[in-house]
């Protein structure tokens, strides 16, 4: 599941692929978008924004946003497709960006206004704990999960951060913001998880890289808690699975 510690990884192997070389391909299949064509112009750098992508070429931005099912691939030419929505080529590397919930094409000098409205990023140059903290309890009575979700909160935190972080803190997803006694800790905490997290796909919260081993609850309905052996329970009604333990949780 995309998150900002995906976005990040994603962008340092485009940046890998692509930075300093010239396009040989453009091929942006978005309607508004499909007469965009910056063969010939360069690639002068790759980067995130919590959970968004920026590929600067030229005078143009490559914005995207993966959402819940997209990918960019390094070096893929397969699967279907009616799924690929753009193919970036040089000479020696090709990226194809598979399933984007968002892709658009932006002039470079304004591409940040784009995602203005968010929060410190957590694995950005602006990342800042304290304004992340107070940012947090803005609402002292809104759900703590519908507040860490919340990207103008603080930038790349998903939902399996979220689950994993309501754990590591004792309280439900559904515990109210106030609930919290060291908001500071949280927003620490966030940032710890994904910088951890920044340069593997194999993602863990628990510390272990092991198979089965890598997270607290999320994904783990019905399997003993790691701490206590009570059986994590899920709630798929909102508009986010959650993942508590009954005992652990309050």
């Amino acid at each position: 599941m995309p998150e900002g510690d995906t976005v990040f990884h994603t962008a340092t192997g485009l940046r890998d692929a692509l930075a300093g070389k010239t396009l040989t391909r453009c091929d942006i299949r978005v309607p508004r978008y499909a007469t965009v064509d910056l063969t010939g112009q360069v690639v002068d750098e790759v980067l995130s924004r919590g959970k968004h992508l920026f590929i600067r070429v030229g005078p143009a931005s490559i914005h995207s946003h993966l959402k819940m099912e997209g990918s960019w691939r390094i070096g893929w030419s397969g699967g279907a497709p009616h799924r690929i929505r753009a193919v970036l080529e040089t000479a020696d590397s090709r990226a194809t960006g598979i399933d984007l919930g968002v892709l658009e094409v932006l002039d470079r000098s304004s591409d940040v206004d784009a995602v203005a409205h968010l929060g410190p990023d957590l694995l950005g140059p602006d990342w800042e704990p304290h304004t992340a903290a107070a940012n947090l309890m803005t609402d002292p009575d809104r759900p703590l999960a519908a507040a860490l979700l919340d990207q103008r909160v603080m930038a790349g935190i998903g939902n399996v951060y979220c689950n994993e972080l309501c754990f590591v803190f004792g309280r439900l997803p559904t515990s109210p913001v106030s609930s919290l006694t060291t908001p500071l800790r949280v927003t620490q905490r966030a940032r710890d998880m994904l910088w951890l997290n920044r340069s593997r796909w194999n993602r863990t919260t628990t510390g272990d890289t092991r198979r089965g081993r890598q997270l607290w609850v999320y994904g783990r309905a019905g399997e003993p808690c790691r701490r206590c052996g009570t059986r994590i329970v899920t709630d798929a009604a909102g508009d986010r699975v959650t993942y508590w333990c009954p005992d652990c949780q309050s």
